[in-house]
Order: C-alpha cells, then structure tokens, then sequence
C-alpha cells in the first residue's frame, strides 16, 4: 500500500531564517493521522538561510540523522564533537542520556536538508555523534544503506533503531529494488526527481509511506535522488 503525502500538504513554518515542511506532528503542527510512521517519528525538510541555524539545544533517547541536500551544515556539542557535513552525506546523533548541540549553516548560499528521527531500541545509552561521506556515483542504479541498526551493516553509520536509513540515485528509467520484508514499513521521499512505486508517482520532496509491500520497486520516471527508511 503506498500513501503519497504531498509537498504542499506538508505542515510546517516560515520563520525566516527557516523554513521547514514537516512530514509528521512536530512543534506546531499537529495532525493526528500523521504523528509517527512505526518507529520513525520525524521527517523535516528544511531550508536554512546563510549565516544562521539551530543554537544550542538538547535532546535525549532519539536517534536523528540528518541528510544534506544542498550546501553543509556545521554540527558542534557538549562532548567536544565538531563537524562539517556536505551535500549528499550524512551525519547521525544518538542522543541517549542527552546531549546538547547546535547545527549552523556557515555556508555563502542556503543550506537544504532532511533530519529524521528515528524512536531508539534502548533508551539511557550513552550519547554519541558521527558523520561520513557517501558519495553519490556509489548509490547510482541501486540502494545503498547510510544508516543502520542492524550488524551486517558494516559500512553504514550505526544508529540503536531497528531501522536503516537508505540512498540511491537514479537516471531516468532506471529502476531499483529494495527487500523490505515482511511485517516492515518504508517511508521514501525524493530529493529531487520523481519516481513511480507499484503505479503511483511520487514527486521531488512528496512523502511515500509504504507497507503490506515485501519488496519495493521504484522506477525513476526523471532523474532522482532518494532517500528512504526502512523501519519497524
């Protein structure tokens, strides 16, 4: 079953400096058919103006990960953790006991990303950040996993979820498949391009959730960049 949620039906704000589209309830928005998808619980889409961001802030027992879709976007914590993260890779915070940080555009131009959060396993670990780069000539025709929680996942940033966070970058026609497995739900959001699963079209930055479905197709009808999570 595939539940296309559309851009423009997305909640979210404008404050600025921000501007966020949120695929599930968070902060001010609230709809109550949309509040988590399994155990993920966030998938905001933001734009983030030159020079500005998030100042320092905490969060306990989450695992969010964040995707850059365009320009970077600078991490620093309370554990003396610091990074640039570019477009196309991927940083990722367990948050577990708590951990406090802050996420600037220090770029010349804006800054687009996707932050997902991911309900963990195991609550009061020990917080923790990490960042990689996953070029994208490596995901083109297929899916390649970013995040994990599962130990065969050895090349992916790992994440205390049930739950992987993949990407795969398609030219039009292309087509790629994923094994979801019985009993498990996807969300899929096309960075860019569009992309048609079991018949329906999903558009650059539409929200797909999927289940009932054991092994996803999706065809890129344009050139596209997706991302998707695979969660119990």
């Amino acid at each position: 079953m595939i539940d296309v949620r559309s851009f423009a039906s997305l909640g979210g704000a404008d404050h600025g400096w921000l501007k966020a589209k949120h695929h599930f309830s968070f902060a001010g928005y609230h709809d109550p058919e949309r509040v988590h998808w399994g155990d993920l619980r966030v998938w905001n889409d933001d734009t983030i103006a030159p020079g500005t961001g998030f100042p320092a802030h905490p969060h306990r027992d989450m695992e969010i990960i964040t995707y850059v879709r365009k320009g970077a976007i600078t991490h620093q914590d309370n554990l003396g953790n610091k990074g640039r993260t570019e477009a196309g890779d991927v940083q990722v915070m367990s948050a577990g006991t708590g951990i406090t940080h802050s996420e600037y555009n220090l770029e010349p131009g804006e800054t687009q990303i996707f932050q997902i959060w991911i309900i963990p396993t195991t609550q009061g670990k020990a917080p923790g950040w990490g960042a990689r780069p996953f070029p994208k000539q490596n995901r083109a025709g297929h899916f390649v996993t970013l995040a994990s929680g599962h130990d065969d996942d050895a090349d992916a940033l790992p994440i205390r979820a049930d739950a992987r966070v993949l990407g795969a970058t398609l030219k039009a026609g292309q087509v790629a498949e994923y094994a979801l497995g019985t009993g498990r739900r996807a969300y899929l959001v096309p960075s860019t391009g569009a992309v048609e699963i079991e018949g329906v079209r999903v558009n650059t930055r539409d929200g797909a959730a999927i289940s009932e479905t054991e092994t996803l197709r999706v065809k890129a009808l344009e050139d596209s960049e997706i991302v998707l999570v695979d969660a119990a």
